[in-house]
């Protein structure tokens, strides 16, 4: 009878960490949301509550994954940013912007805001339309890079923690 508590246990947890998991993935492409360090906690939660030698491998390796998608998404970026010679606050006023877009705009706001501010930041700093539109496009090239790198390091992350899950029920 107790084993059947545990098991139900380890399945709800499970599941909610797959659901984190998600959310994790959602957090890399819309920025107001931690997505790696989110996957990162998850997974080395979903493996300190399961417990099992299958959960830690899979935990740690996915978690790995994840902060090498993290630290290459910003290291790619920043040294792209500082190659294209975009000033930091550039980019502060690009994610000023963002912010103030995702309450006006709803949904894509945050995405429009962050254009629109990197391009008036440019725009400022150059004088130069065309200077601007050119940096500012490059710079969000490279973000966009960036975030797809994390992105796909995140899913690679969940992929090994969902043959872990299969791996930690199949022997237990």
């Amino acid at each position: 009878m107790w084993h059947d508590r545990v098991v139900d246990t380890d399945i709800l947890v499970t599941v909610f960490a797959g659901v984190l998991l998600v959310v994790a993935a959602v957090g890399v492409v819309y920025p107001g949301l931690p997505g790696s360090l989110l996957a990162i906690v998850t997974l080395l939660v979903w493996a300190w509550a399961m417990g099992s030698w299958a959960a830690w491998v899979a935990a740690i390796i996915g978690a790995l994954l994840c902060a090498i998608g993290w630290s290459a998404s910003a290291v790619l970026t920043g040294r792209k940013m500082k190659q294209l010679q975009v000033p930091v606050w550039s980019v502060l006023v690009a994610v000023v912007a963002g912010i103030a877009g995702l309450f006006l705009i709803p949904v894509v706001g945050l995405f429009v805001g962050f254009v629109v501010g990197l391009l008036v930041s440019e725009l400022v700093r150059q004088r130069d339309l065309r200077k601007a539109w050119r940096s500012g496009f490059a710079a969000l090239k490279a973000l966009g890079a960036g975030v797809l790198i994390e992105l796909a390091l995140v899913c690679a992350a969940a992929s090994v923690w969902s043959v872990g899950a299969i791996v930690h029920f199949a022997v237990r």
